[in-house]
């Protein structure tokens, strides 16, 4: 007899029948736990919709193996195991999905702004803070005292900033 696959499908239909794409027979839950507990992956789905009902099955052939005394401490302990890591893979794939969305959606939302602030001809953080560094070049090559408290954000009206912008360039 042939090595069984590292993964086998079980499809659940609507009568609650499950069915082993792998061996084409139909199986009980008892099957099922027997394949993890010999180390099998299964995966469960429902199908119709294809949902993933792995978890779930899992969850019931624990529940039953707890109410009839289990066939011992290490299959049940290897049925957990395997829910568990069945459960957190779906949870950390997601979690880094967001993530990276969100570190998307902050560029997009920052260049954006970044170009309104532009065609509004607004400074920018950016445009302030390099206004500043060439005002205190600017004294500091004209020998005159750097003020003491000079604001680090501008206080001049938007539209001399905007003067001032556009005198040395658009950037």
């Amino acid at each position: 007899m042939s090595e069984a696959p590292s993964r086998h499908l079980i499809k659940k239909y609507s009568n609650r029948k499950l069915y082993d794409t792998y061996t084409r027979h139909y199986i009980t839950l008892e099957d099922i736990g027997r394949l993890v507990r010999e180390g099998r992956d299964v995966k469960v789905v429902h199908r119709d919709t294809g949902e993933d009902l792995t978890p779930a099955i899992l969850s019931q052939i624990v529940a039953r193996e707890e109410r009839r005394g289990g066939n011992g401490h290490h299959d049940s302990q290897a049925l957990l195991d395997y829910l568990r890591r069945t459960m957190s893979v779906p949870a950390e794939l997601v979690t880094g999905e967001v993530e990276k969305r969100v570190g998307d959606v902050e560029s997009l939302v920052d260049g954006a702004l970044e170009r309104a602030l532009k065609r509004l001809n607004i400074p920018t953080r950016r445009d302030i803070v390099r206004l500043n560094a060439r005002l205190d070049a600017l004294e500091g090559r004209s020998g005159a005292k750097p003020a003491a408290k000079r604001p680090r954000r501008s206080r001049r009206p938007a539209a001399a900033t905007a003067t001032a912008r556009t005198r040395r360039g658009a950037a």
